[in-house]
């Protein structure tokens, strides 16, 4: 079968960075944090008190007080992702065979706040008296329902949950379905919420969030002081077309997805495997996929949580993949930016590591002080840096060791020469 070039035509965010693509870019280049004090609920009673929440959106507006009732925050977010990256895309479905036209979107927790205030309901009225929506709202799926139902796209609409590889493999798999030629154009992406009282404390009681309760030392990626992450919200959506595809209706294209691995590290439910084998063999089975070598890659956005043990092994797997080129490689986690959007991270560091190919510019990994003899490669820390680059990975790792990567590369018309 023959394999069809990949490209990215559209980009669409929300963030705690912003609540449009560009924005959100901007605000990450310039090394802006975030995280802030927990605004959407009082969590003056809670043990942690700082998160990177979305800012100063009208949902209200943007989807009428009706239409609100009806979906959870995850699928509201996901929502206004893809209405820009739609818009962005210069897409009209009008008269098009939709049938070739697939949505691909993921979560990793999905409808949360929409479970706990139900829940909160049943056991204060009794219940007979929860929201018929409930269930629609919820589940993980609904996110790219309805994506599909919005724009009458009738191929297949499907959501990877793999924790925080959860929109890395709904993009890859979109990447796959289109270059194998059963699809012409997918919108992947993925979407959380979960910054709730029930989401904030069910990561804090098992250790994964930063405590310190200080926005500016929170998430601090690679820093020998890390001490857990900050929980983030949002969504990010890509519109993912063949290149002939692309050709045909004149569209702008902002970079090429030219491979896709996906491992598993069967090692523990939350921790990973401390030779960093899956995170290592995802990278390399990637690269692979594109056709490429470990030594044409020029920049990798990490999965870099800002956990002791995520960042220690990332590093150590990528020691493992690239050899001695490790070292020659630019490396970031734009989570110190943004907070971990659990199931949504892939999504906006697919973005990123785009808009870096496009760009020629490394995001910095910010708050970083201390140095840890354990992480030890080149993390573009504190600011940004103006570089060419042509190849970029990005990688995502979650619970259950889940592992997923994405390769990127710079726009070519004649493709990759080296």
């Amino acid at each position: 079968m023959e394999r069809r070039r990949v490209v990215i035509t559209g980009l669409g965010a929300i963030s705690p960075l912003g609540n449009d693509h560009q924005t959100t870019w901007e605000q990450a280049k310039n090394g802006v944090n975030g995280i802030d004090f927990i605004k959407g609920y009082d969590a003056s009673e809670q043990e942690v008190q700082i998160a990177a929440e979305i800012k100063d959106f009208d949902f209200a507006g943007f989807f009428g007080k009706k239409a609100m009732k009806r979906m959870d925050r995850f699928v509201m977010h996901a929502m206004v992702a893809s209405k820009e990256a739609v818009e962005h895309a210069g897409l009209d479905f009008a008269g098009k065979d939709t049938s070739r036209y697939g949505v691909f979107y993921g979560s990793g927790i999905g409808g949360l706040k929409t479970i706990a205030e139900q829940e909160d309901k049943a056991r204060d009225k009794g219940y007979n008296r929860v929201s018929p929506f409930f269930i629609p709202s919820a589940i993980i799926n609904i996110a790219a329902g309805n994506i599909a139902i919005e724009y009458g796209l009738k191929g297949i609409a499907t959501s990877s949950v793999t924790a925080c590889a959860s929109a890395s493999n709904s993009i890859g798999e979109a990447f796959h379905k289109i270059r194998d030629g059963y699809l012409d154009l997918a919108i992947t992406g993925g979407s959380e919420a979960t910054v709730i009282p029930l989401g904030i404390a069910g990561f804090n009681v098992m250790q994964a969030l930063n405590k310190s309760n200080d926005p500016s030392c929170a998430s601090t990626p690679f820093d020998k002081e890390r001490s857990g992450f900050v929980m983030g919200e949002g969504a990010a959506t890509l519109i993912l077309e063949s290149l002939d595809h692309a050709k045909a209706r004149n569209a702008t294209i902002y970079g090429e997805i030219v491979g896709y691995g996906s491992t598993c590290d069967a090692f523990h439910i939350t921790s990973p495997s401390e030779d960093g084998e899956g995170a290592m063999n995802s990278m390399l089975g990637a690269i692979n996929d594109a056709s490429l070598e470990v030594e044409d890659v020029d920049y990798i956005n990490a999965h870099g949580t800002s956990t002791p043990l995520n960042d220690q092994i990332e590093t150590l797997a990528i020691k493992r993949a690239f050899g001695e080129h490790a070292k020659k490689l630019k490396i970031s986690s734009t989570k110190s930016m943004t907070g971990h959007l659990l199931g949504a991270s892939g999504a906006i560091e697919a973005l990123f590591s785009i808009l870096a190919l496009r760009d020629g510019f490394v995001p910095p990994t910010i708050n970083y002080k201390n140095f840890d003899p354990s992480c030890d490669l080149d993390y573009t820390v504190n600011e940004g840096v103006k570089k060419d680059l042509r190849v970029a990975i990005s990688n995502s790792l979650g619970f259950g060791g889940h592992n997923a990567t994405l390769v990127f590369k710079k726009y070519e018309e004649d493709g990759y020469v080296k």
